[in-house]
């Protein structure tokens, strides 16, 4: 694992450019400029790369690829070559055809004065020189397991250099190389202004994740993929599909058929077999993990169109007695068809998800024992004998999940609320408060840092619920959700997933993930309620939330590098907001700080 070395930047505390920040970069202003006739070597070979390739088109790449790929146990069908020819062909097509004319970035009416001349003597790059020092040995990774580090260099002299222990280290390294070209606003050449260049960057935090949820809305299939592109471009490892839930179950289980059938919001509306895992190919291509999770005993309700006999308290009222939202049902804990149901669910997707990803989330949040009430296996809501129950199923769960090759995650009422016994395997996610990830930690487990005062994206909408015009009217006027206010990119940065928890202990915290829940969310808006303010995270899990100089990192500094992402990827066609109007962007903050 790589081990963080933090150095002062030779020119200024602020890093130019580049997000997330990396934790060492000097640079000169000489330019060079970049052709598509840029000669590009893996390990001293050279690289073809694909000018026609469209970058968001995961049928063509999976074109381009075919003839690599290699099938090895356990990798699934991927090599260390594939997965950088593939990056490279992404990285370059970016840099030739959408690369940023940075005027918002710059003083107003003095983009000539950022730019270099049009005419005159270019100095070329003329290489960029790929080396993998290590081995791949696996293309889905539990955290820690992989080098993520590298470094990259620009010499003066137009020789360009990428070195990295593993291929996701080099996946990392291409993306900073994209972020700093610019295009030029009147002979649209590609130039970087930034000569001589030196940067050794790595992870502080195994995991970077976020958390999306697509059971209470519908996404196609090209908004995850979207999605992952845009994580990858971010840093991020991880994304977390939050695939069912009490109000939809959009995924097809062919040997369960009526899960989908009934649970889906409508015919179609779920991911097929081959939808699944081509969003898996197209996330390890990109240095992403998708890890799935079924929630569960809670959450259940869609379970029960198909398969009623197995939801207690199914669509029960009044549903804030015995759910979080309705609809209300939960597993039938004590029936003896739970434990088959489970075997022939897990037998049918692990297969599917192991040669793609080590992980699998069983859920587990807000389990409310009233509910166990209506059950009529239990007919108690005493948490002891639920809790015995609920140890039961996880029990049962979890020797399937690892019999299968992958590891456990649970929400952190499993542990904390519900006291169970978990393996040392299992991850924590917690979602409640700072305290719960010190909880967790305390306990010997290994957490995901999460807070939702901090890192939910979808408070601050107000409430989905409606009110009668009596006195319900009255007490929820003005009618705010649980988590608002919005959580603005600059509260988003100033979360630390280590605070509270004692030095010691700092190494089970193994990252967090920043979550996007769906009441209010859709594909329409979903790609400005997520970003930037996501990268805002991104950031925190993989610089730090503190410096070089053991400093939380600056407002002030971190709002010009992140309004220049914000562009970069809208020039990807991600649907960003805006950091700041246009006026504080274009004085570098300073007219626009306090």
């Amino acid at each position: 694992m790589w081990s963080p070395i933090y150095l002062v930047f030779a020119l200024c505390s602020e890093v130019r450019a580049v997000w997330p920040a990396p934790q060492s970069f000097t640079s000169g202003n000489s330019v060079l400029w970049i052709e598509r006739d840029v000669r590009v070597t893996y390990n001293g070979e050279s690289v073809w790369w694909n000018s026609f390739l469209d970058a968001s088109n995961s049928q063509t790449e999976q074109k381009v690829l075919g003839s690599q790929n290699s099938q090895a146990p356990g990798h699934g069908a991927f090599t260390s070559s594939s997965v950088v020819q593939s990056a490279v062909s992404r990285a370059l097509q970016t840099i030739f055809t959408q690369s940023l004319v940075p005027w918002k970035l710059v003083a107003r009416n003095e983009l000539a004065k950022f730019e270099p001349l049009a005419n005159g003597v270019r100095n070329f790059i003329s290489c960029l020189n790929i080396t993998q020092t290590g081995t791949d040995t696996t293309f889905k990774p539990l955290a820690g397991e992989v080098d993520e580090s590298y470094n990259l260099s620009i010499s003066e002299q137009g020789i360009a250099e990428i070195s990295a222990v593993s291929s996701y280290g080099v996946l990392h390294g291409l993306q900073t190389f994209v972020q700093l070209f610019y295009q030029h606003s009147t002979n649209r050449g590609i130039y970087t202004n930034m000569a001589p260049v030196s940067i050794i960057d790595g992870p502080k935090f195994q995991h970077r994740g976020l958390n999306m949820d697509v059971s209470r809305n519908w996404y196609p299939k090209a908004d995850i993929l979207r999605t992952i592109d845009a994580l990858s471009w971010n840093k991020f490892n991880r994304l977390h599909l939050h695939m069912t839930d009490s109000q939809s179950w959009p995924m097809d289980i062919p040997a369960l058929p009526l899960l989908a059938q009934k649970g889906a919001y409508q015919i179609g509306l779920s991911y097929s077999p081959a939808d699944i895992e081509e969003i898996q190919t197209y996330a390890v291509q990109r240095g992403v993990e998708v890890i799935i999770e079924f929630d569960m005993p809670g959450h259940t309700t869609a379970i029960g169109l198909g398969y009623p006999e197995l939801i207690a308290a199914f669509d029960a009222h009044p549903w804030r007695t015995y759910c979080a939202e309705p609809p209300c049902g939960t597993l039938q804990l004590n029936n003896s068809a739970t434990a088959p149901f489970m075997e022939t669910l897990f037998g049918d997707v692990l297969p599917r998800i192991a040669p793609y990803s080590s992980y699998f989330h069983t859920g587990g949040d807000e389990v409310n024992a009233q509910a166990y009430l209506l059950d009529p296996t239990v007919r108690s809501n005493d948490k002891t004998v639920i809790g015995h129950l609920i140890q039961k199923l996880v029990d049962r769960n979890h020797a399937q999940i690892r019999a299968a090759g992958l590891a456990p995650i649970v929400w952190e009422e499993m542990l904390l609320d519900w006291n169970l016994t978990l393996g040392e395997d299992v991850i924590v996610q917690t979602w409640l408060s700072d305290a719960s990830v010190a909880s967790v930690t305390a306990a010997g487990h290994k957490a995901l840092a999460g807070n939702y005062n901090f890192w939910y994206l979808d408070c601050g909408k107000g409430e989905w619920l409606n009110f009668g015009n009596g006195a319900s009217f009255q007490e929820n006027y003005p009618f705010l959700d649980y988590c608002s206010p919005t959580k603005n990119w600059r509260l988003i940065y100033s979360y630390d997933p280590l605070g509270g928890v004692p030095v010691a202990q700092h190494h089970l915290v193994l990252g967090g993930e920043v979550h996007i829940w769906s009441e209010q969310t859709d594909p329409v808006n979903f790609d400005g309620v997520v970003w930037p303010r996501a990268s805002a995270a991104g950031e925190v899990l993989w610089s730090g939330r503190q410096d070089a100089r053991g400093q939380n990192r600056s407002q002030l500094t971190a709002a010009p590098r992140l309004a220049e992402m914000r562009e970069r990827m809208v020039n990807r066609e991600v649907r960003a907001g805006p950091v700041q109007m246009v006026f504080c962007t274009q004085h570098n903050a300073t007219e626009c700080s306090v």
